[in-house]
């Protein structure tokens, strides 16, 4: 491309940072902004930059291929539209602009008119978070269970948005990106102390159909900087400090859990801080926006992502409002390529993944999700608000109730039942009192069996049919009688394990961690 061909639109807080940038970079051709003080100070520090206040100017000049926009996240979507519209490739800082509609528009009409659209979600372009990703993918860390982030500053105070829409966008797209899922429900506060309009600080929940969880803590009203990312899998965990030495920015931690009877020891080990580049990740993130337009691919956080992000921020706005939870758009809908029996019952507000069948006279209630690949048998209810793994299979004549968690690869034998209350009486209503029940991946629950609510079934545990659990379960293991005692191991195949853990089906070799089993070969 032409070393000279971007434009940076507005040189406030942030914009300068990426005037600086491109202009290392050797392509700044034009600063915009609107205060003539301001430009003049910039146009005697970078000299043959040429500089205007008015953005039709830039539109207008054929030498300008791109725009990098740094104004007020309020003026995003219009400024967007009009440089797409005048045929020039656009990065624009967090958010992409205001409104779901919008985003879908813009992010529509740059595909339509074969433009580059890149959002300034910055964070991927760290190493740091580069490296989470990878091991997130690899598995190095295990199922993740958990996220949280910290952002917390003594420092800009805005008075043109709140700390939600100028602090957790960064978070927000990471999280997405991690766990490469939207969450289906959000919850979220915050408090007002500077002006009664203008949240200082929120917290918001994340909750995702898979069962992972995360919050976002963010506020400008705090003694000291402090930006962290946590993330809990069930192998290791992984701390990203972004305040920290480049030696220690991203540290693993090994810890794990042993069970000592029914009481739960935590198991510390030592960190182990991973090797990063040390780097600028805002000129990589410029960088890459000029390898995207000379190569034409997609950014790594194009208009797409960025309105993901949108979607979340804009829920997590609505239940701020509200002082409730708020289910995303687009999650009441069966994805296409589901099918459900003409007899079956799907509440409005319910999701149902790709490939999985729902059969005859079976219902399920609101704000429930079905992942890929499911199937459900004859009447069966399932619900409200119970979350099914992907590629699980529950069979006829079983009711999942609010309050059950099923991972992916769980069977439900025909009839089992779940509880989820201790004392059940029909005169007095226990709704306050549920007992939340998680069934582990990979889990089998036999025919008729009951599962007492207010437990957890382990990974690939297998419950003998007609079987009571009445108390947690370990990874792996065979339960049979009532109430239900534990009689061997299981293999992940099925198979019941021989003394020496080493399955002759398949050959998997296992070996005993705590009060389960963990997988060898």
């Amino acid at each position: 491309m032409d070393s000279k061909g971007i434009a940076v639109i507005g040189t406030g807080y942030w914009g300068r940072n990426l005037v600086r940038n491109f202009h290392m970079l050797g392509c700044l051709h034009t600063v915009c902004d609107n205060d003539p003080e301001t430009l003049a100070n910039f146009l005697s520090q970078y000299p043959g930059v040429e500089g205007t206040s008015a953005y039709g100017d830039v539109l207008a000049n054929e030498a300008i291929q791109s725009v990098a926009i740094a104004t007020p996240a309020h003026t995003h979507g219009v400024l967007v539209r009009k440089a797409l519209l005048a045929d020039k490739d656009v990065f624009v800082e967090k958010p992409l602009c205001l409104s779901v509609e919008e985003a879908t528009e813009l992010t529509a009409l740059a595909k339509e008119r074969g433009k580059v659209l890149m959002v300034g979600h910055l964070l991927w372009y760290h190493p740091a978070v580069l490296k989470l990703k990878e091991l997130v993918a690899s598995g190095e860390l295990g199922r993740i269970d958990y996220i949280y982030s910290n952002r917390l500053n003594m420092g800009k105070l805005r008075r043109e948005e709140n700390v939600l829409w100028s602090f957790a966008p960064h978070d927000v797209s990471v999280i997405l990106g991690l766990l490469g899922d939207q969450p289906k429900s959000v919850q979220a506060q915050g408090g007002a102390f500077l002006h009664r309009e203008i949240a200082d600080t929120t917290v918001t929940l994340l909750n995702f159909a898979s069962g992972v969880r995360a919050h976002i803590f963010v506020s400008w009203l705090h003694p000291f900087k402090e930006q962290k990312l946590v993330v809990v899998g069930q192998r290791q965990m992984a701390v990203f400090d972004d305040t920290a030495p480049w030696d220690k920015k991203l540290c693993l931690y090994p810890h794990s859990v042993s069970w000592d009877g029914k009481v739960p020891v935590a198991q510390k080990a030592e960190s182990e801080c991973v090797a990063l580049t040390e780097t600028e990740p805002l000129k990589d993130e410029c960088q890459h926006f000029l390898d995207c337009i000379e190569s034409r691919k997609t950014p790594r956080t194009d208009g797409v992502e960025g309105l993901g992000v949108l979607r979340v921020l804009n829920a997590c706005q609505q239940a701020l409002e509200r002082s409730q939870p708020v289910v995303l758009a687009g999650a009441p809908e069966p994805r296409a390529g589901a099918f459900v029996h003409e007899t079956a019952i799907i509440d409005p507000d319910v999701e149902i993944g790709e490939g999985s069948k729902v059969w005859h006279f079976s219902h399920i209630l609101g704000q429930s999700h079905i992942g890929r690949d499911c199937t459900i048998g004859q009447n069966v209810v399932i619900g409200p608000e119970v979350t099914v793994g992907n590629g699980c299979r529950i069979q006829n004549n079983v009711s999942v109730y609010k309050g059950v968690t099923l991972e992916e690869d769980v069977f439900c034998g025909p009839s089992m039942v779940f509880t989820n209350v201790m004392n059940p009486r029909s005169h007095v209503s226990r709704k306050d009192e549920f007992r939340n029940t998680l069934v582990r991946r990979g889990a089998t629950i036999g025919a008729n069996a009951t599962v007492v609510c207010g437990h957890t079934l382990g990974e690939y545990c297998f419950i003998g049919a007609g079987a009571v659990a009445t108390r947690d379960v370990p990874a792996h293991a065979l339960m049979i009688g009532n109430p239900a005692r534990h009689a061997g191991w299981m293999c992940a195949c099925g198979e019941r394990l021989p003394e020496d853990l080493h399955c002759e089906a398949c050959g998997t070799e296992y070996r005993s961690i705590g009060s389960g089993l963990e997988r060898i070969t």
